[in-house]
């Protein structure tokens, strides 16, 4: 297991990560998301003992993670190639870590197979696309059979099929060798699909909620009868927060109601749309993504779209508290 304990990192006098645990379990299949100025490329960049935190320690399987960096493998997101063919670039870690001649071209091969590569294999750096060197960088980088392997981004300059291809050739791995997969994404389809533990970043922190539903807001001093009402375009919402001044509120997608029409409800905030998007989570549940003046997500059972009708472009109504509405 990969540990963060008791971080704290600035650049310069601001803070930018600020995590007093974080772990990454030896078989995870996590996916870290968030909006830009979050956080996820500093938190990958630490992980990999790429970038030294501020404050607090790095370890894996509890014991200081130095000591066995090699089992810790980061690709960015605009990776680096090296000098040389790509069949060079696959089999420099192997190289590096003594492995002989004749063992090294098998696993080169054998990798580039299953990454879709061996037609790009005596290509160089100018002669590939910004998705091929993605994959490239990530095949090089599962060539020497890490432990952890981080990835910034991975799918990013790759079209939807690249993409698949890329995701389907890292489940296949982890089938025949479990280790942990670490993916920063700002993809939530990708996040949903190919992960199975989803953490938002938030200004540095792990948010309570995932990001579908986050916003930045300006919070009132005064309240009303215990309430404050905040603006997200022409959008409001009620809350309960003793917070005022600039702040990030966010709606888990578990905490939406959704239903055709209003309800008789006590709840403060009750917003009508049209629903954009359904989309199946890995968990087997549907999210539903509606446009109620700005686009909110819920999450349901697959039972409650057969038995609400729901389907892109049907109206619908969502529904949650005031004190659903979290501040932070």
């Amino acid at each position: 297991m990969l540990e963060l304990r008791g971080i704290r990192h600035r650049y310069g006098e601001r803070v930018v990560l600020e995590l007093d645990t974080f772990t990454v379990p030896g078989d995870a299949q996590l996916a870290i998301v968030g909006p830009n100025g979050s956080g996820k490329s500093t938190l990958l960049r630490i992980l990999a003992l790429v970038e030294r935190p501020t404050e607090g320690e790095v370890l894996l399987d509890g014991r200081p993670a130095q000591a066995r960096r090699r089992d810790i493998t980061m690709v960015e997101q605009q990776p680096i190639l090296l000098q040389g063919t790509v069949r060079d670039n696959l089999g420099y870690g192997l190289r590096a870590r003594g492995v002989g001649a004749r063992d090294a071209a098998g696993l080169v091969e054998s990798v580039a197979s299953r990454l879709g590569l061996v037609p790009l294999l005596e290509r160089r750096r100018h002669e590939l696309s910004d998705g091929e060197i993605q994959r490239v960088a990530v095949a090089r980088a599962l060539a020497i059979s890490p432990a952890v392997l981080l990835l910034d981004e991975p799918a990013s300059a790759a079209d939807r099929g690249a993409a698949q291809t890329l995701y389907h050739a890292l489940a296949e791995e982890r089938r025949h060798r479990p280790f942990a997969v670490c993916l920063a994404s700002h993809q939530l389809e990708d996040a949903y699909r190919w992960t199975d533990d989803i953490r938002a970043l938030a200004d540095g922190r792990v948010s309570p909620v995932t990001p579908e539903n986050l916003f930045r807001v300006d919070i009132p001093a005064r309240a009303e009868a215990g309430l404050k009402h905040v603006a997200i375009g022409r959008l409001t919402i009620a809350l309960l927060s003793e917070r005022s001044g600039p702040a990030i509120i966010g709606i888990a997608p578990s905490d939406i109601l959704v239903s055709r029409e209003r309800l008789p409800s006590s709840a403060r905030n009750a917003l009508p749309g049209r629903i954009v998007r359904l989309t199946q989570q890995r968990s087997g549940a549907i999210q539903v993504t509606a446009d109620v003046g700005v686009e909110l997500v819920a999450v349901v059972s697959p039972e409650a779209v057969g038995e609400l009708g729901l389907a892109p472009g049907a109206e619908t109504v969502f529904t949650f508290k005031a004190s659903a509405v979290r501040t932070f």
